[in-house]
């Protein structure tokens, strides 16, 4: 059995940091996406390109319910 070793703690690191990179990590993929459409349409590929506007579509959904539940969250914080 592996062992997972975890990184240590950043000093920045708070209770929303994974939260915020999972939203970077979705905004991420939308935008490179656009790069992987582009290119499936490019060789005629439509499939392809319907895939990816259905991930980059999920990604960007991900994205701005993280966004919103991260804007809840400090505002709570923040009274």
């Amino acid at each position: 059995m592996a062992t997972m070793v975890r990184q240590p703690e950043s000093p920045v690191k708070d209770k929303n940091y994974d939260l915020i990179h999972a939203v970077q990590m979705s905004l991420k993929h939308v935008w490179h996406m656009e790069t992987y459409i582009a290119d499936a349409e490019d060789r005629g590929d439509t499939e392809l390109a319907a895939w990816f506007r259905k991930m980059q579509e999920n990604n960007r959904k991900a994205a701005d319910q993280g966004k919103k539940m991260l804007m809840d969250r400090l505002q709570k914080e923040n009274g």
